[in-house]
């Protein structure tokens, strides 16, 4: 017996405004575990079956800000849609370029990242029925929507009267990013459904109880996280990055827990600023440790340190980390260091024939939300050694945002004593998916 997709099982009831929607414009914020991207991609999944069962073409636009994020979301995304109606095996994928055909018709589904405008601006396309820009959050401003809404208007599908546009993000915790003005000027707006949503609206229960466990853990940690993560309110940044009281001491790693992976993550300086190394530990339990911090200032100092002395010290650190019985039976899983930082790098491996990884640094206001996350879930720890102590904890309690920078889209961090909350961030973020912050879904229908 076929399989028949049942809107009213599968969609919240919350969703119903957007699922009926004739409006050409309709844009879906919420918090994660919301749903919202869920119901786009089983909306034009059910778009696209109205013209295919009667032998049309219909195509459809999913774009990404950034094109090598498109095939471990929103491909797949369509893909799980697809299945979702039993369909999957009318469409072939192709990944070179990345599209999903119907086989019959040739109706598609094109995917397509705006780091690659021109081929966007160029494509061929006819007969769109509907754009879908996912986690609009990470475009750079609204322009860079007009751009191309006016490309995909001119092929609209003849027997349609628009094209109909969909955005879905998770709002900035800054109210005045970009797209939280955007949207909040196109309230009222005629032509526009401005929808909002949380884990909140799930009346199907379609969220797991792991999932569940976790939204209160960190709702007990950090309520203001919480409100800004799963409800998806701009809370705002107030002056403190960080809630200094998730950094929490321990004087030993728990016996139950075992290490996995134990790490290093550098921010370097010269002249002026100081160098730091982070020796990090991960265990079993997905806890993250601090085990002990290299601190090195030149401020004062009339003989500074070179790339040749700095490489020395920072071997001679890891050295004697990796030789405590705590760590002596592992390996090092990975070096993070700074991109811009090249003498330190070339020196380490002339000397020791080792890389440091270079991190691909994101903007402040990204990477200090990697880091949150992982705080937020009460799983960062350090031991009081004298350098924690005296140099990563003390700098993590003066970290702040510049208030004169906290009403921009970009918000800065005052860059005074901030080594080991650089290094600390780069880590996060070159090991996004050993700490699973990557992909947090934890539902049976996707987020």
């Amino acid at each position: 017996m076929t399989k028949v997709f049942n809107v009213q099982k599968n969609v919240n009831p919350h969703f119903k405004s957007v699922w009926l929607s004739n409006y050409p414009y309709n844009i879906l914020k919420g918090g994660r575990n919301s749903f919202k991207s869920s119901v786009i991609a089983l909306l034009l999944v059910y778009k696209m079956l109205q013209f295919t069962r009667r032998g049309q073409v219909a195509n459809v636009i999913v774009i990404r800000k950034v094109g090598n994020t498109i095939r471990d979301s929103v491909y797949k995304k369509i893909h799980w849609a697809l299945s979702m109606f039993n369909i999957d095996s009318q469409f072939k994928p192709t990944v070179s370029p990345f599209n999903i055909i119907h086989k019959k018709t040739g109706s598609t589904f094109y995917f397509y990242g705006l780091d690659d405008f021109q081929k966007l601006k160029s494509n061929d396309v006819s007969n769109i029925i509907a754009v879908w820009y996912e986690e609009a959050a990470e475009f750079k401003d609204e322009e860079e929507f007009n751009q191309t809404n006016i490309t995909f208007m001119r092929q609209k599908h003849p027997q349609l009267p628009y094209v109909q546009f969909f955005w879905s993000y998770n709002p900035p915790r800054n109210p005045y990013s970009w797209i939280n003005e955007w949207v909040e000027s196109l309230k009222g707006e005629p032509g526009y459904l401005i929808h909002s949503s949380s884990y909140l609206d799930d009346e199907l229960d379609l969220i797991h109880d792991q999932t569940y466990a976790e939204i209160e853990r960190i709702k007990r940690n950090d309520y203001e996280y919480y409100r800004y993560l799963y409800l998806g309110e701009p809370v705002g940044l107030g002056t403190n990055v960080y809630n200094l009281n998730l950094f929490k001491q321990v004087n030993a790693i728990p016996s139950e827990e075992r290490i996995v992976y134990v790490y290093f993550a550098c921010d370097s300086g010269h002249q002026q600023s100081a160098t730091t190394c982070l020796c990090l530990a991960l265990t079993n339990a997905d806890n993250v440790y601090l085990i002990d911090t290299y601190y090195y200032s030149p401020a004062g100092k009339v003989d500074k340190k070179a790339p040749s002395e700095l490489s020395r010290d920072l071997h001679d650190f890891e050295q004697s980390m990796m030789s405590q019985p705590l760590l002596i039976t592992r390996n090092v899983r990975k070096r993070t260091i700074d991109s811009a930082e090249g003498a330190l790098r070339n020196q380490y491996k002339k000397d020791y024939r080792i890389k440091w990884h270079p991190v691909k640094k994101k903007k402040k206001i990204v990477m200090t939300e990697f880091v949150q996350s992982l705080l937020a879930e009460g799983r960062f720890f350090y031991l009081p050694t004298e350098n924690n102590l005296k140099f990563f904890i003390e700098e993590h309690k003066k970290y702040q945002w510049d208030e004169k920078t906290v009403m921009n889209d970009d918000p800065k961090v005052i860059k005074e004593d901030d080594h080991t909350c650089d290094a600390l961030q780069y880590f996060v973020v070159d090991n996004l998916k050993d700490l699973k912050l990557k992909d947090k879904t934890g539902a049976k229908i996707m987020k």
